[in-house]
């Protein structure tokens, strides 16, 4: 095996328990745990509101779960690793993946989109890299990615399957080449799924066996529910519910958690955006806000 990989870098000095979970469960998906954030929304609302009274590009939830994100990933180094061979390494380059559908139709196909993130950027470019992200890959076919997409599928069966087993048999043995991880989603930081946008609030999402990411995030609808107020009393307030699977491997659930919360407090209050990430703490050392 090869130690050395263009998309990571090994990371040594682990303490036993965190070299071991690679060995003691091999596959994303035995080791993926979930979280979810059941976040106030009433101040993110009227910040949308406001922001889209003005000039700008229009701004949506996506937009700012993707921005606050990047932000975390940057912050919080380790949420931004993954496994690969039973070793865990450092990613190189923070990306965020997200997927959009030419038109909402069940014929419509689905493209993802990676997104690089850039450290410091300010909201407003960001949703423009998203708007443009998404704007292309509704109106071109000719991205690397859709193109090795296209000669794949064109394969038959009995070429195609033994082609995935040796893409993944590279990956595992550190031998995949860059160009193959560039474009592809799944070689991603995090991956997001706008599902509220198209009224579903509930689910879940898998991790995929197939490339690096190590973090997914589903989005869920704006709705009003009854949550404990400041007094403790009931009172209904927008919310927005956020679901992530996680890959335990990574780092200690204590600490994905604090993460976490500084996406919570930056949705809570989105002027912090324009601000660096606060250190984690705070709220999160508290009780979450829960529903009733």
């Amino acid at each position: 095996m090869i130690f050395w990989r263009p998309d990571g870098t090994r990371l040594r000095d682990l303490d036993p328990m965190r070299r071991m979970l690679p060995m003691l469960m091999p596959g994303r998906n035995e080791a993926l745990v979930f979280y979810e954030q059941i976040v106030d929304a009433t101040a993110l609302v009227a910040y949308l509101e406001r922001w889209n009274q003005g000039a700008g590009p229009h701004l949506t939830p996506l937009h700012v779960v993707v921005a606050s994100l990047g932000r975390v990933l940057k912050a919080r180094p380790q949420l931004d690793r993954f496994v690969a061979g039973r070793r865990l390494w450092q990613r190189k380059a923070t990306s965020i993946a997200f997927a959009a559908k030419k038109e909402f139709d069940d014929r419509a196909p689905l493209k993802t989109v990676k997104l690089p993130v850039v450290e410091g950027e300010a909201l407003a470019d960001t949703v423009g890299r998203i708007r443009d992200a998404v704007g292309g890959s509704r109106t071109r076919d000719d991205r690397p990615v859709d193109k090795e997409m296209s000669v794949l599928g064109a394969l038959p069966d009995a070429l195609l399957a033994p082609v995935v087993r040796a893409a993944r048999a590279l990956d595992r043995w550190n031998l995949l080449p860059a160009a193959l991880m560039k474009d592809d989603p799944l070689f991603s930081s995090a991956f997001v799924a706008n599902l509220g946008s198209v009224g579903i609030d509930r689910a879940w999402h898998h991790l995929y066996e197939h490339g690096t990411v190590s973090l997914f995030c589903v989005i869920g609808a704006l709705r009003p529910r009854l949550v404990a107020g400041p007094d403790a009393t009931p009172v209904v307030r927008p919310t927005l519910r956020l679901r992530f699977t996680l890959d335990e491997r990574i780092c200690d659930g204590w600490y994905a958690a604090q993460s976490l919360e500084i996406l919570r407090g930056d949705l809570e209050d989105p002027a912090r955006l324009a601000a660096p990430p606060p250190p984690p703490g705070g709220r999160a050392q508290n009780a979450p806000r829960s529903t009733l």
